[in-house]
């Protein structure tokens, strides 16, 4: 899948999620990338560019206070090779592993952490 269709079913798969979820994120902005940066990579402390399939940078909701505004917009960053490699690895369609991604960005975006959002994923 190339780049613009990768960006294309990542935008759709932001598109068809619940109503409320998208009226309730503000100055949001989807980048697809083919790899995280290897300032990323560090930050990160990834061993291999393909460890990490996305990342949300900014302010989750659950810590902003009445003066958070003014502030540029979080970023939900989907990383291309590595999302290919994953769902050829796990045999799943792309388009499930993007938005499985995107969900899991955007639970940061609301403040969950990545131990909270294993919780939910797991129960029956």
């Amino acid at each position: 899948m190339d780049a613009e269709e990768f960006h294309q079913v990542a935008q759709q798969a932001m598109d068809e999620l619940p109503i409320l979820f998208r009226l309730a994120m503000e100055n949001v902005v989807i980048v697809t990338e083919d790899f995280p940066t290897v300032g990323t990579l560090r930050e990160m402390n990834a061993e291999s560019p393909y460890e990490l399939l996305g990342l949300f940078q900014g302010w989750p909701l659950s810590d902003r206070d009445s003066l958070h505004g003014g502030q540029p917009p979080d970023i939900i960053h989907l990383y291309r090779k590595p999302i290919l490699a994953y769902s050829e690895k796990h045999g799943e369609d792309v388009a499930h592993c993007i938005r499985h991604v995107l969900i899991h960005e955007i639970g940061h975006y609301f403040g969950f952490s990545d131990e909270e959002m294993e919780a939910v994923e797991c129960q029956p």
